[in-house]
């Protein structure tokens, strides 16, 4: 038998076992539809324009004889990003079920009209399963790297879209400053968790109440977040 033959008999038995084991909680693929697709295009190309920005900034900290230039293109650079921003507004609008949900998933503390986007426009395109499968599609699930009898440091997976993850641990930075999140962030904190680590736990609980609040129609409710705080 051939290399290819045996691969191949290898990943139809793995999809066998895969079907035996999981065949209930397999759902058919539903493609995006054409407006989810877009504001998924335009997610990404914001945060590369992004990164430009903020390349082109440092890039040019401190050069003298240049301080007028940069600011030009950095105007530029503005003006491109509020037309992308309005563009997904624009396209956002257009469709009536993130026309309605994006609404409810502003109410979380911290959570502005990108994020609100961005969030919307995932759990829109996802029927995730439950919270867990949400904050695994976006990168924030804490994974063991282990090998044989050794166990590693638990780190995030960094799966899934990148856009999405970067907007809600900027959304959570801005949260850990908010009347509302604060008090949890001291908690975390007082427990010896790092600046870093207490952010990507906000930005997971942000994730947790989207899920929860796309899936049931509600709104946010401040008083359930200090529950489980371990």
């Amino acid at each position: 038998m051939g290399a290819r033959a045996k691969t191949d008999r290898v990943d139809a038995t793995l999809l066998a076992r895969l079907v035996a084991q999981e065949h209930q909680c397999l759902r058919p693929y539903t493609p995006p539809t054409a407006t989810q697709r877009q504001l998924d295009r335009l997610i990404r190309r914001r945060a590369q324009l992004v990164r430009i920005k903020g390349m082109l900034k440092l890039t040019m900290n401190n050069l003298s004889g240049f301080a007028s230039d940069v600011k030009a293109v950095l105007r530029k650079l503005d003006a491109l990003l509020a037309k992308l921003d309005a563009t997904m507004a624009t396209l956002a609008a257009r469709a009536p079920g993130h026309r309605d949900a994006q609404p409810r998933i502003e109410t979380i503390v911290g959570v502005g009209p990108l994020v609100g986007l961005s969030l919307t426009n995932t759990l829109e395109r996802v029927p995730f399963r439950n919270a867990d499968a949400f904050v695994a599609f976006i990168g924030f699930d804490p994974r063991a790297k282990d090998s044989g009898q050794k166990s590693g440091r638990r780190r995030l997976s960094n799966r899934g879209p990148a856009a999405v993850r970067r907007l809600l641990f900027n959304a959570a930075m801005a949260a850990v400053r908010t009347k509302v999140w604060k008090p949890i962030s001291a908690a975390y904190r007082s427990q010896g968790w790092s600046g870093t680590a207490t952010v990507v736990i906000i930005a997971r609980k942000i994730a947790r109440a989207a899920w929860s609040i796309h899936r049931y129609q509600t709104t946010f409710n401040p008083d359930r977040l200090t529950k489980g705080l371990t």
